[in-house]
Formats: structure tokens, C-alpha cells, sequence
């Protein structure tokens, strides 16, 4: 398998359960993983692997949609990569949350997901 990795991705958006982050918004870090078998090898054209500026897009499209929790995010952006990318085979997806409205704390907050495809429930 072949590995390719969208790092420190950066991103202002609307999400949280508080109300002034649906107001003000905060800033994010994504981070992807996404393991993959290629069309051959050695991979020698763009059509024989996946083009991290299609994964790019799709996270960024993601980011834009405000939402409560980051772990829905996450796999919904998982769910998005298998159905869009049929060779993945296993990713992951972290989101953090950069200065979380957490009294006293100075730090980030991290939400992650890894899946297989083969693990995927069916939904009807």
C-alpha cells in the first residue's frame, strides 16, 4: 500500500457546542492519513494514485459547514474519502481545536477517527 498524508491543515470555522463559537469561530488544524493501493507500480501518472488536491478540497468543503462536534466531522469526512476514493483501503482523520473555550486551559483539543474499509458498517 501506498500512504499519503495532508498535514497541519489550517482552517477557520463554526463548530462547537457553545454558542460563541457559532458566532466568532475558531480555528482548526486538520490532519489525513489515507492508505491506498495503486493502480500500478511504480506509480508513474496522476490517474494511477489519488491527487491529494481532491482530498484537499473535500476536507476543505467539510471545514465549511459549521457543526456541534468535531467527531462528527471526522467521520463524515472518512465516510466521504471511501465513497469518493474506492482504492483507500484505511485512513485517519484528526481535527484539532486550536484554543477551545475551556476556562483556565491553554492548550488544543483533538478529535481523530481511523477506519478500514473492510471494518465499514453497512448502513440500509
Amino acid at each position: 500500500m501506498l500512504k499519503i498524508e495532508l498535514s497541519k491543515m489550517q482552517f477557520h470555522g463554526y463548530h462547537g457546542v457553545h454558542e460563541e463559537e457559532s458566532k466568532a469561530g475558531g480555528n482548526f488544524e486538520v490532519n489525513l492519513i489515507v492508505y491506498f493501493e495503486p493502480v500500478a507500480m511504480p506509480v508513474r501518472h496522476l490517474t494511477e494514485t489519488i491527487d491529494y488536491t481532491q482530498l484537499y478540497t473535500l476536507v476543505k468543503q467539510r471545514m465549511e459547514k459549521p457543526t456541534r462536534l468535531l467527531e462528527t466531522i471526522a467521520t463524515e469526512i472518512a465516510n466521504e474519502i471511501f465513497k469518493t476514493f474506492l482504492s483507500v483501503q484505511e485512513l485517519e482523520v484528526s481535527i484539532r481545536k486550536l484554543n477551545p473555550p475551556i476556562p483556565f486551559f491553554n492548550g488544543s483539543v483533538v478529535a481523530a477517527y481511523t477506519a478500514k474499509r473492510n471494518d465499514l458498517k453497512q448502513n440500509p
